[in-house]
């Protein structure tokens, strides 16, 4: 197979950490379940359980931020041995102290930090070992790996939970380290040369060794977050495509339970439709998506999003929310991919760091407000005008990348230019 081949020609570091976010991934037994352990096992109300949960959320953004500068300053390798440790750490303290309720949000906050740092490392690690050619199918592997373990990890940290939460909160632990260890093995530390230091060096194509370690950075533009406006704006602009997605994640359960009156299984279906659409054709989609410029593909992906839920607000059943999850699912494929590989493309190697920590502290923002603003709306309104919101969300986003002035792709700067793209005002 193809893909098999490619994946064959990236660099081993890189294989490594693949399949070790897929192990990460499938091991992340606890976060789904959180919830259940709170109020089953600490005897917590629901409400008590739910605050304590978005207090430690706010982790998953000081995460995010901690990201870039540790991996600027440390190096890739430790960031992402230390967002696993951290991770480990506070839900040993959730699985074995029992003290009052803060503790609990404290040692939440803790594990969460370690989560909110883990995906932007990656993502650098990814943009260090790989040339521009092979950035998009590097992120869409990535991709499908982690959403193949977030469909693992639900059911095994079920059945572990079944049997004691203890189990369930041992095997995240164990899944994590096992993670830091492969990469302590096979991940090289960062190697940046005196010249990688200079401006002049920033001109210079990514190239590693063969065994993965990092050499000199790719060319990026000015220095500075205003020599990279265009890169900012199109990381803040995807917020609204990541409203969508994390909107839905709260929305449906509710109206598949409460308004639909159906079993609370069914929810199960959407998030397995998902990871189905992922796994089956994320790569086949990766494969077309080459040669069209970024533009076109972020206005495709809104297009997605806005078909997928259109099928929601104008023909509400759970068909069409089954549906919808088909359609609006290759619309996250494409941001999941394009974002991450623009921000390699376009950013000097010393900022990409805290540039794929902006981005997912997009993600993490998203994950503190939208639900908040939802739950308000739906209480005033009812839930029509929840999905119409989420609706308009990817329709802004649009809005926003066609006036968007994006560069060309370093995949294509040696072919013919995207046929959108006008020189950035940087």
């Amino acid at each position: 197979m193809v893909w098999v081949a490619r994946f064959k020609e990236l660099p081993l570091a890189l294989r490594v950490l693949f399949l070790a976010s897929f192990v990460n991934r499938a091991g992340m037994f606890v976060f789904p379940l959180l919830a259940v352990y709170l109020v089953r096992g600490k005897d917590l109300s629901p409400g008590e359980a739910g605050l304590l949960i978005s207090i430690g959320s706010t982790g998953l953004l000081v995460g995010s931020l901690l990201s870039g500068p540790l991996c600027d300053l440390k190096g890739r390798r430790t960031a992402l041995l230390s967002a696993l440790i951290l991770n480990a750490a506070g839900y040993l303290g959730l699985a074995l102290l029992d003290g009052a309720p803060w503790t609990y949000a404290a040692l939440l906050f803790v594990a969460l930090v370690g989560m909110g740092m883990f995906s932007p490392a990656s993502n650098t690690l990814v943009a260090d070992l790989t040339t521009p050619e092979q950035r998009p199918f590097a992120y869409t592997i990535s991709y499908v790996g982690n959403n193949l373990g977030m469909g693992v990890g639900p059911l095994l940290g079920g059945v572990a939970a079944a049997y004691s939460y203890h189990v369930m909160f041992a095997g995240n632990i164990l899944a994590g380290l096992l993670c830091a260890a492969m990469i302590t093995l096979w991940v090289p530390r960062d190697r940046r040369t005196k010249d990688a230091r200079t401006e002049d060096a920033r001109t210079e194509d990514v190239c590693t060794t063969d065994t993965g370690e990092i050499n000199s950075p790719t060319e990026k533009g000015s220095s500075g977050p205003l020599g990279h406006r265009h890169v900012l704006l199109l990381v803040l602009v995807s917020f609204f495509y990541v409203v969508p997605l994390i909107g839905l994640e709260y929305a449906l359960p509710l109206a598949v339970t409460t308004v639909l009156h159906d079993s609370a299984g069914l929810v199960g279906a959407v998030y397995t439709i998902n990871s189905v659409v992922v796994v089956s054709l994320g790569l086949l989609m990766e494969k077309h998506m080459r040669g069209y410029g970024t533009k076109t593909l972020l206005l495709v992906a809104g297009l997605l999003w806005t078909l997928g839920l259109s099928v929601i607000v104008f023909g509400f059943s759970l068909p069409a929310l089954l549906l919808s999850t088909v359609v609006w699912t290759l619309g996250e494929i494409i941001v999941s991919v394009v974002v991450p590989t623009y921000v390699a493309d376009h950013v000097d190697e010393r900022r990409v760091g805290s540039f794929m920590a902006l981005n997912g502290f997009v993600l993490g923002l998203a994950r503190l407000v939208v639900p908040v603003g939802l739950g308000v709306l739906w209480s005033a309104d009812g839930y029509r005008p929840v999905f119409v919101t989420l609706l308009l969300a990817p329709l802004v986003g649009m809005a926003g990348f066609a006036l968007l002035r994006i560069r060309p792709s370093a995949a294509l700067k040696t072919g013919d230019p995207e046929p959108e793209a006008a020189p950035a005002n940087t």
